[in-house]
């Protein structure tokens, strides 16, 4: 039976994965399914602590829960403000996807050596999700992923996210090669 009001935030990966009875590897218990769909309610470092829809939860290595998308924010059917005109982004996502592929095929047919194709796509950032309708696009400039329903744009999730007063911690994700960040 569902716990009443239960939304899943992430499913388990399609290998399922092993958990604990506490953020500690010498307290393992039952593995979880493939798939499963739990709610990620706590996180500790690389731990996070997750429900499941029966009631039940456990420990799990939060790294590798794939998360699931919430439904989009409505948009209201207000005029469109230039800020909110999705056509700007889209072109900066397709100027980055072209600057890629350049690189690529540079580097396929070496006219680039490794390091080279490196530094040319350094700081390239590109996310874009389209079903149907409805885009996501990952705006690079503000650290931000959007959300458009063909006319305008809504913030849909950010890189920071809320952080605990009592206990900083990171929640950002930061490259980092061999150059440095």
């Amino acid at each position: 039976m569902a716990t009443p009001g239960f939304r899943p935030t992430h499913v388990v990966p399609g290998d399922g994965m092993p958990a604990w009875q506490a953020p500690d590897p010498a307290r393992p218990t039952v593995p979880l399914d493939a798939f499963l769909p739990v709610q990620l309610v706590e996180r500790r470092g690389d731990w996070g602590r997750v429900l499941c829809a029966n009631g039940w939860s456990a420990w799990v290595d939060g790294r590798f829960l794939v998360a699931v998308p919430q439904d989009p924010p409505t948009t209201d059917a207000g005029p469109l403000a230039r800020t909110a005109d999705p056509r700007p982004l889209l072109a900066r996502a397709e100027r980055a996807l072209s600057d890629y592929r350049a690189s690529v095929e540079d580097f396929a047919a070496g006219g680039l050596g490794g390091e080279a194709f490196r530094a040319r796509t350094r700081g390239l950032r590109l996310g874009v999700v389209v079903d149907g309708e409805s885009v996501w696009l990952y705006d690079a400039d503000h650290g931000r992923w959007v959300y458009a329903d063909g006319t305008r744009l809504s913030t849909y999730a950010t890189d920071d996210g809320p952080h605990a007063e009592a206990e900083p911690r990171h929640t950002s994700t930061r490259v980092v090669t061999p150059d440095g960040p």
